[in-house]
């Protein structure tokens, strides 16, 4: 039993290179090669043995856990396709997208500082809607359209949007202990 190390996470999984894919078949292929490349199940061969069976392991989990996040499976295909996101570099975003992230960020610090966990949760919820709209949006432009470079800078809002709910959950966390 092998697995090519150089093939990209969606031929390991026999998933076509989208999007929007399959959740049950990437999970139902997950446990199929898992099971395979365990180490527990190459323990009784030579180290070098032992060492691919560790390797094939990694690369399996770590395809996994890519490709079932919808933001890391945007930036892997993004990566695939060529295209930098300029995640770190690029923080260049339109006018409107900032002012909304301060509206956003404005309501979720008077809603910390007045200990509402009601405001924060209703913002939460509000925040998750407005993602699922985006990452809609984030679907079209890569699996229909292919504009890969406008799916780059819906990538980085996301990755503001998913820093937000972050500071909301840690928000709400702090007012329940």
């Amino acid at each position: 039993m092998s697995i090519d190390l150089q093939q990209d996470f969606f031929a390991l999984f026999g998933l076509p290179r989208a999007y929007r894919i399959d959740e049950a078949a990437l999970e139902s292929a997950y446990h199929e090669l898992h099971a395979r490349v365990h180490p527990d199940r190459h323990a009784h061969l030579p180290d070098a043995d032992k060492r691919r069976a560790m390797q094939w392991a990694t690369q399996v989990n770590e395809a996994f856990a890519t490709l079932r996040k919808p933001l890391s499976r945007a930036q892997y295909l993004l990566t695939l396709a060529g295209v930098d996101a300029g995640l770190e570099t690029n923080t260049a975003m339109s006018a409107e997208f900032l002012m909304e992230q301060m509206e956003w960020r404005e309501g979720v610090e008077e809603a910390r500082e007045a200990g509402d966990e009601t405001a924060l949760t209703h913002l939460h919820q509000r925040l998750r809607n407005h993602a699922r709209e985006v990452f809609d949006g984030l679907a079209e432009q890569i699996d229909t359209r292919h504009d890969l470079a406008a799916a780059a800078e819906t990538v980085r809002r996301l990755m503001f949007i998913e820093k937000l709910q972050h500071e909301i959950d840690d928000a709400l966390e702090a007012l329940e202990s």
